[in-house]
């Protein structure tokens, strides 16, 4: 079973969601906000696609932060800040096997999960 990871009241999240009920894809919502998010997964998620892809730099918590905050990032200030927002880690994201999906794209998940 697929675990499909972001915040109910996000429209990209909203879509993904709608693909896969459409498709019948059998999946578990875990909700970032209201469920959080443990470092260790963070860990795992930039071990596979990196800091960079998983921080959302175009999210209202980011340009809520102060310029001190998101400032000259390394991969350790930059989890730091994920795991203290969780609604600035990039959404959805999809725990597909050992592999993960940032982001929502129909072909990406059709080529992916039917």
């Amino acid at each position: 079973m697929l675990t499909l990871y972001g915040i109910k009241n996000c429209d990209t999240v909203k879509k993904a969601r709608r693909w896969l009920d459409a498709h019948a894809v059998d999946y578990r919502f875990h909700d970032l906000r209201s469920d959080g998010l443990d470092a260790a997964r963070l860990q795992q998620w930039i071990k596979l696609v990196g800091w960079e892809t998983l921080l959302n730099t175009r999210s209202t918590t980011w340009r809520q932060l102060s310029a001190r905050d998101n400032r000259d990032l390394t991969e350790t200030s930059a989890s730091k800040l994920m795991l203290a927002y969780p609604t600035l880690v990039k959404r959805p994201i999809v725990e597909h096997g050992q592999a993960i999906v940032v982001g929502f794209n129909d072909d990406d998940y059709a080529a992916r999960f039917c």
